[in-house]
């Protein structure tokens, strides 16, 4: 029996590689994808004397199920961008909060799920500091102030080679305020610091709903 060898037509979805490439080539050194440490995070106070028994006890909060239904763009947008700012270090572990993120990611096998991985693991502060802000009963939520898809990112799409992204691929940037709160000496403190980020996205015709697909790195957004 003779094997068909496989043509382009067999496989509509782009390489893994596709978006990465049409970002390197468009968008570098604006948006670099991938691993970004807690440079300009707010350090925590240093730890109390005892340690340990304040990590104990805490009960993990699945992953939320709202993207599943999210097929509208903008409405999937700010849901990512408060998947990934909103967390209580009291309720949730680090784990948590990414695989809530990651209930979004694309679901194909040749998607973007690995290096969307890493872009979150660099928004979220380290294991070891988030056992500090524990401590101190830390809590974050983000303002969005605006949100758009940025004018940089037709450019993007038109230098993007044929089949390099998937159909209904969209860009949005992210300007807001991100806040903590916690306690300090029985005393209630609170942080706030500039957010500026581009996500990207696909929705129909790719998917049914909306999904995750990168994350450009933090205080680096197109514009």
């Amino acid at each position: 029996m003779k094997h068909r060898q496989k043509s382009v037509a067999d496989n509509p979805r782009p390489p893994r590689w596709g978006l990465v490439a049409v970002l390197s080539a468009a968008l570098a050194p604006v948006l670099a994808v991938g691993v970004w440490g807690l440079a300009g995070a707010p350090k925590p106070p240093p730890p109390p004397a005892t340690t340990g028994a304040a990590d104990a006890g805490v009960t993990p909060t699945p992953p939320a199920t709202g993207p599943a239904t999210m097929a509208d763009p903008a409405g999937f947008a700010a849901w990512a961008a408060s998947a990934l700012f909103d967390w209580d270090t009291a309720t949730m572990n680090r784990a948590d909060v990414a695989a809530r993120v990651m209930a979004a990611a694309d679901p194909g096998g040749d998607g973007e799920a690995d290096g969307l991985a890493s872009d979150v693991d660099g928004y979220l502060p380290d294991q070891a500091t988030w056992a500090a802000l524990r401590r101190y009963a830390t809590r974050q939520t983000l303002t969005i102030d605006h949100m758009a898809v940025p004018d940089g990112w037709a450019a993007a799409t038109t230098q993007a080679q044929p089949g390099q992204l998937l159909p209904g691929t969209l860009a949005y940037t992210v300007t807001g305020t991100r806040h903590r709160q916690g306690t300090w000496n029985g005393q209630p403190e609170t942080y706030q610091a500039p957010v500026a980020f581009t996500m990207f996205i696909a929705c129909q015709p790719a998917f049914p709903t909306c999904h995750l697909l990168r994350l450009s790195m933090p205080g680096q957004p197109l514009n």
